[in-house]
Parts: C-alpha cells; sequence; structure tokens
C-alpha cells in the first residue's frame, strides 16, 4: 500500500511538470505574439489554454482521489494540499498567457505594445518565459538554487512593472486611451505571472522545510517521511 501511495505522488510531481511545461510553451508564444502582433500564434495559445485546464483538473482530481483513499498525514498531506495549491497557480499563469494572446488578437493588425514601450514588453516577456523555465526544473529536480532566481526573474518584473506606471502616468506620455490601457493590463499580466511562479516556487520549499522562507538546497518534494 505505500509503494502505491509514493507512486501516486510520484504520478502528482510528473503532471505538475507536465502543466509547468505547457504553460511555458503557452507564455513563450503569447509574448513573442504580442511582440510581433502575430495573430496566428496568440490563437495558437489562446486554443491551447483549455489543454492546461483539462490538464489541472485531472491533477487536482488525481490529489482529491489521494486524500480520500490514502488519508495522508503530516508532510504527505502537506503534498497533496500543496500540489492542489501549485496546480490552480499554474492554471492561472496558463490564463494569464492566454489574456496576452488576447491582447494581441483584440488590437491585429495593429501592434498591441504602444509606442515607447517595445524595450520594456520584450524585456518582461524574456523574463516570464525565464521564470516559466527555471519553475519547470523546479519542479522535475527539486533543485532549490532556482528558487532564488525565480525571484530575482519576479523583482526585475517588478521593477519594469511600475516603470511603466511611471511611463503612462508622465507628461510625456502621449498614448491614446486604447494605449493606456493596453499597457496598463499588459503590465499587470506580466507581473502576475512572475507572482504565480514565486508562489509555487516558495510551496516547493515550504514542503522540504516547513519553512515558508527557505530558498536554497536540494529539495524533494516528493519522498513520503
Amino acid at each position: 500500500m505505500r509503494e502505491v501511495f509514493h507512486q501516486s505522488l510520484e504520478d502528482v510531481q510528473g503532471r505538475l511538470v507536465e502543466i509547468a511545461e505547457l504553460v511555458t510553451v503557452a507564455i513563450d508564444k503569447a509574448t513573442r505574439a504580442f511582440g510581433t502582433s502575430d495573430v496566428a500564434l496568440a490563437e495558437e495559445v489562446i486554443e491551447a489554454d483549455a489543454v492546461i485546464d483539462e490538464k489541472a483538473i485531472e491533477l487536482d482530481e488525481l490529489a482529491i482521489e489521494i486524500l480520500a483513499r490514502q488519508q495522508p498525514v503530516a508532510r504527505d498531506l502537506r503534498i497533496v494540499v500543496s500540489a492542489l495549491r501549485m496546480s490552480a497557480s499554474l492554471e492561472r499563469m496558463g490564463d494569464i498567457a492566454e489574456h496576452i494572446a488576447q491582447l494581441t488578437r483584440m488590437r491585429f493588425p495593429e501592434r498591441a505594445i504602444p509606442k515607447g514601450l517595445k524595450s520594456t514588453f520584450l524585456k518582461m516577456g524574456e523574463l516570464d518565459v525565464e521564470a516559466a523555465r527555471q519553475l519547470t526544473e523546479l519542479l522535475r529536480s527539486q533543485d532549490g538554487d532556482l528558487i532564488d532566481e525565480i525571484r530575482n526573474a519576479d523583482d526585475k518584473l517588478d521593477e519594469l512593472h511600475v516603470s511603466v506606471f511611471e511611463k503612462v502616468l508622465s507628461d510625456s506620455w502621449q498614448g491614446d486611451p486604447s494605449a493606456t490601457v493596453d499597457a496598463t493590463l499588459a503590465s499587470r499580466y506580466h507581473e502576475r505571472f512572475g507572482d504565480h511562479a514565486v508562489s509555487v516556487a516558495k510551496k516547493v520549499a515550504y514542503l522540504s522545510t516547513g519553512d515558508w522562507t527557505t530558498s536554497t538546497d536540494t529539495i524533494d518534494i516528493i519522498t513520503p517521511q
């Protein structure tokens, strides 16, 4: 019975990695579409979001089944409950990628990136993709060093997010109302994507140590104790 339980936990980890991989593809395509006004690429992201949602639901159902059948306690219980919360954050990250793609589609054939902010949004896109890739590897390898890297990417996203607001509120801003709305929404989407990545990373650290402040060292999130 214990072996079956351990296999179920490994399945949970595998599904988290799978969802994170899909999210990485989604944010990569979404940010490239946003930067180049590639509406076909944006449509791919929008259509693929249903797959991420489905995978998240399947993971949630597996976690609930483990809770019902195995009745885990202590650290094992934290693993399953945290997997449910990670699944929710990953699903939301997929939604954010979809929102960025929808902005691209809505403004096509015009560029979705307001004039004067292209370099800022290109950098934000790069940081989101970087955070998603690091998060996928963290879930796969439990390498705690990646947690600080994800946090660093999020800190940079926060700084860029502030710079966008300073730009659109400055006297030099010449964007029309739609450009102002696009800039505000897009910046918020990018910033929130990073926040969710950090949220998942913190849960991975917590599973190993029981300490929300831990950020480094190799982490084992699956092996029951």
